[in-house]
């Protein structure tokens, strides 16, 4: 195997193992409720109402693109008022999380990974360690119980967006009956999706907060350290979000489903 590539895989695999160590010591702290209450009230106001704007944007105009898209195809066939009834699902169970999980990453995660990496950078997390503080307890913690907090609600309001926005394209653009696109979006719009959506809202909240507090903690020195550790926490979170779904909608599918 050539050198580079080892090296690379022996990176990842340390950066792997510390990120683990941080979750658990971050969780272990959770269970023992060594949380600092007055910075997580101001981590969820920074999380989740700060995002609202682009969240609800996305949301709205992705279920009327949606909704425009299926029309196109399925009015071919005469399934117009099934337009509805794919918004509902496709946002419920998939674009709702995941689109909302990207936006969040990119304002959320940037933010986060940039603001501990500037305190490592200017020594005020070791001020913090001789402030007998652990910097776990007081940066990582709060942030991602925020995460946590945030993204479940960020979901279902970016799910209602989208499904009102789909619904406005197609009974008032398109001139689709509303009583029956109404009636088979409820039909076939299930609580197993928005379950699944808001299970996988809960994850992807922990995943970005968690990656950019990770990479915020470990960036390298001076203000090319920081910038680095900013962008590489937005694709890392990105890209673990997006395979994460993958296995995610395989493993909520069956076992919900199953119960």
């Amino acid at each position: 195997m050539n050198l580079s590539v080892k090296q690379t895989l022996a990176a990842w695999l340390a950066g792997l193992g510390q990120i683990t160590l941080l979750a658990r010591e971050a969780a272990a702290a959770l269970l023992t409720f060594k949380v600092a209450w007055r910075n997580l009230i101001y981590q969820v106001y920074f999380v989740g109402v700060k995002s609202q704007t682009v969240v609800l944007i996305t949301g709205a105009f992705t279920g009327m693109v949606l909704a425009a898209q299926t029309y196109f195809q399925f009015h071919k066939v005469k399934m117009d008022t099934a337009t509805l009834a794919v918004v509902g699902v496709s946002m419920c169970s998939e674009l709702g999380p995941v689109l909302t999980a990207l936006m969040v990453t990119g304002r959320v995660g940037a933010a986060i990974a940039a603001e501990i990496g500037t305190m490592r950078v200017t020594e005020q997390i070791d001020a913090l360690r001789t402030l007998a503080t652990h910097p776990v307890d007081y940066l990582v913690v709060p942030r991602v119980l925020a995460g946590l907090i945030a993204l479940p609600l960020l979901t279902a309001e970016s799910i209602s967006l989208g499904i009102a926005g789909g619904y406005g394209v197609g009974v008032g653009l398109y001139g689709i009956d509303p009583v029956y696109s109404w009636a088979h979006m409820l039909k076939y719009t299930g609580d197993t999706d928005l379950s699944i959506g808001l299970i996988k809202a809960l994850i992807f909240g922990g995943i970005l907060t968690l990656v950019g507090c990770y990479k915020g903690m470990t960036c390298g020195v001076g203000a090319e350290g920081v910038g680095k550790a900013t962008t590489e926490a937005v694709v890392a979170a990105s890209i673990t979000i997006l395979i994460s779904d993958f296995f995610l909608t395989l493993g909520l599918e069956r076992l919900l489903n199953a119960l």
